[in-house]
């Protein structure tokens, strides 16, 4: 199979103009698997964060298509849960560093034999790959944590799936947020990407409001093209681009 001319046959498919579903395997990612282990129910030990989530899926998606946005770049994620999104973003966009982070312990620990499980080391790994970004996972309660703990992730990016399933859970990240700003006083703030499975209109309403209320400026992005992953066809994905 080396022997084929990959090159030539994707040089005449592009020159075609009844080959459209070819160009299009031709550019999906391909090579990149995630393996999870994560919890069989919804809610286990006291937490939600145990299994992947639909908005996780569709962050995951769109982080595949937009590599950019993460290549080379220091990225906090918050409420990271079983981890998927997390991994794909390692795998897949080349980010110098990827920070898990949750509150909740067994979460936690799931997060970190999942890092490990797909062949990532952690930061205090001295045997860690030279060319894979540096990956923390870090407890992170968003109703305690101060600027100065904060300011320890000087990220570069931000990003949240599913998580804003309570109105308690909206106020204290959009309180976090406002924090991670501040700890950046001198320098940009962090490009901040939040995703989530609309169930409720009252509770995107919610985000928002408390968004303007913060005077953390929102715009939707559009709807990204993959579908690599299995999530229900009729849930309605929205995700929004913060600037603190």
């Amino acid at each position: 199979m080396r022997s084929f001319p990959w090159r030539s046959l994707e040089a005449k498919l592009r020159d075609s103009s009844d080959s459209e579903l070819l160009r299009d395997i031709l550019h999906k990612p391909s090579g990149g698997s995630v393996t999870l282990s994560e919890s069989t129910a919804i809610i286990s030990h006291g937490t939600t964060g145990l299994v992947t989530w639909d908005a996780a899926l569709y962050l995951a998606e769109w982080a595949i298509e937009n590599p950019a946005a993460f290549t080379n770049r220091t990225v906090l994620e918050l409420g990271s849960g079983a981890g998927l999104t997390g991994l794909a973003i390692c795998k897949m966009c080349r980010p110098q560093a990827y920070i898990f982070s949750d509150c909740h312990s067994r979460v936690l620990e799931q997060l970190r034999g999942n890092v490990l499980l797909n062949g990532l080391s952690l930061e205090a790994d001295i045997t860690a790959k030279l060319d894979s970004p540096r990956v923390t996972v870090a407890q992170l309660d968003w109703d305690v944590a101060t600027v100065h703990q904060l300011s320890a992730f000087q990220p570069d990016v931000v990003i949240a799936a599913d998580v804003l399933y309570c109105p308690e859970a909206i106020v204290s990240l959009v309180g976090v947020l406002q924090r991670l700003a501040a700890c950046r006083e001198h320098q940009r703030a962090p490009e901040v990407y939040v995703a989530f499975t609309i169930r409720n209109p009252e509770t995107c309403q919610l985000f928002t409001t408390e968004l303007g209320r913060a005077g953390i400026r929102w715009e939707v992005e559009p709807r990204h093209e993959q579908k690599l992953f299995p999530y229900e066809e009729h849930l309605e994905m929205a995700m929004l681009n913060l600037t603190l």
